[in-house]
């Protein structure tokens, strides 16, 4: 009787280790190495050449602007700093600022990323250029003792604006803005 039980048990076991949270996510889709996009939260520096004045450190809104003295309200969320760059020296050049500005934009600091989950430690996190989810969770405190070590999930705002849920290994790249989930094992 025992016997019969457990032959029963193993394939149920099995198949239930096979289909462990997150499994069911659709992988992760490979990330080319392209320019930065901006978000809400990054950090700016942008530097007037010329006019120490309009210098400074400007944060991206939640509604995706940098407010510019002088110039006003410029979209930065979703494009690159070149472009970034070119749309400041366009408001510049329509407002008869400067005949031939010249502006530079670099990121200070980039929005943070989350791990939630059976990290040691979860929450905020700065981002770092290169950071991957094992790096991620490193940061966090590290995988405890209750969680699946093989994979995590992460959330990420498509280019729809929407966030989608993807099953990730441990090596893949993290991005400013990420969500990291670190599943719990169910044994």
């Amino acid at each position: 009787m025992i016997a019969r039980r457990l032959l029963w048990t193993l394939p149920v076991l099995a198949v239930a280790a096979c289909s462990g949270p997150g499994s069911s996510l659709p992988p992760l889709p490979d990330t080319t190495t392209s320019a930065y996009r901006l978000g809400p939260e990054d950090q700016l520096r942008v530097t007037v050449f010329n006019d120490p004045r309009l210098t400074g450190d400007f944060r991206v809104s939640d509604a995706g602007t940098i407010a510019l003295p002088l110039v006003g309200s410029v979209q930065a969320s979703g494009r690159t700093t070149t472009e970034v760059e070119r749309a400041i020296e366009h408001e510049m050049r329509q407002k008869g600022l400067f005949r031939d500005p010249s502006v530079s934009v670099q990121v200070l600091t980039y929005r943070p990323i989350f791990v939630l989950g059976m990290a040691e430690k979860p929450g905020q996190f700065p981002y770092q250029p290169g950071m991957t989810a094992l790096t991620a969770v490193a940061i966090a405190g590290g995988f405890n003792y209750r969680a699946i070590r093989d994979y995590v999930s992460i959330t990420r705002v498509g280019p729809d604006g929407r966030p989608v849920e993807y099953r990730a290994p441990r090596e893949a790249l993290v991005q400013p803005g990420d969500v990291v989930t670190v599943f719990e094992r169910r044994f």
